[in-house]
């Protein structure tokens, strides 16, 4: 699924937001709760929005259920949902702060912070910095740095998951 697919679908409704929030903040939910289900994601994704059509529905509950098979993979294919490489690098940047404030959103929901690891709060507080990157990106250097943190971004979500949703094995 593309970012500019599920981003039409969430402008379209009015819902203040990008397809990036929406899906941090759908990833952010599984990683709390891997039992987490696409019905209230879209309950709060879209509490003041137009209504979606059955095929728009259907298209997100598509997203959260490919996004929870991609957090429980072995192979490492989860991504982040972002806007495609040809895209201007400032765009790019931008999703991924959205994406940052959608995830600790989702988390949010059902983990308090005292509830975490000391290595889990760190790597919270580094998503909440990415929420301020400077979007006026540009440049090869610009673009390294964005490839790291997506990278970063990928592993640690992996590790959150782990954590938040094995604290009763412990």
């Amino acid at each position: 699924m593309t970012y500019q697919i599920i981003n039409a679908i969430v402008v379209q409704s009015d819902a203040e937001l990008s397809a990036g929030q929406a899906h941090g903040m759908a990833t952010g939910m599984l990683c709390a709760n891997e039992q987490a289900q696409s019905a209230q994601w879209l309950t709060e994704l879209f509490q003041h929005a137009t209504p979606l059509t059955d095929e728009d529905r259907a298209t997100l509950m598509h997203l959260f259920e490919d996004t929870r098979s991609l957090l429980v993979s072995d192979d490492f294919e989860f991504d982040l949902l972002l806007p495609s490489d040809d895209a201007l690098l400032s765009e790019q940047v931008e999703a991924l702060t959205y994406w940052c404030q959608g995830f600790l959103l989702g988390v949010g929901f059902t983990h308090a912070a005292s509830d975490l690891s000391r290595e889990a709060g760190e790597i919270l507080k580094d998503i909440v910095e990415f929420t301020k990157l400077d979007t006026e990106a540009e440049g090869e250097e610009d673009e390294s740095d964005f490839m790291e943190i997506t990278e970063y971004m990928r592993s640690a979500v992996l590790l959150l998951r782990s954590e938040l949703n094995n604290k009763g094995e412990r």
